[in-house]
């Protein structure tokens, strides 16, 4: 009888992998060269997708942003010129924010940046 080089281990790692296949359609949730692939794919995936979700909520925040900024006849890029010149520290997800639920100090803050953009010009000259 040949000597069991891994026995429970062995079985534990299968079930360890089966069990996250659970739910995969057909032989992907029941074959084990199949359920690996699968497995292994999904995991490549959501890595991936982890850091695909977060370049997707900066454009949807800029979208928004850009959305309000053309409501008061200005442009993404001279708002955020304009808070970088006045120091005023937000993020893109707040700005957004501001924008949906806020419109009065979403108006400050181009106010803001607007006035920052002319003392930066008057200064230059």
């Amino acid at each position: 009888m040949p000597r069991a080089r891994k026995g429970a281990a062995r079985r534990q790692s299968k079930v360890r992998v089966l069990k996250s296949a659970k739910g995969y359609r057909g032989s992907r949730s029941r074959q084990w060269r199949r359920v690996q692939e699968a497995v292994t794919r999904a995991g490549q995936f959501a890595y991936r997708d982890r850091r695909n979700r977060k370049r997707e909520f900066r454009r949807l925040w800029i979208t928004r942003i850009t959305a309000a900024c053309r409501m008061r006849d200005f442009r993404y890029s001279q708002l955020i010129n304009g808070l970088t010149l006045a120091e005023v520290r937000l993020n893109r997800k707040m700005l957004s924010e501001i924008a949906i639920h806020d419109p009065a100090t979403f108006d400050a803050i181009v106010k803001i940046a607007q006035d920052a953009i002319a003392n930066n010009t008057q200064a230059a000259a």
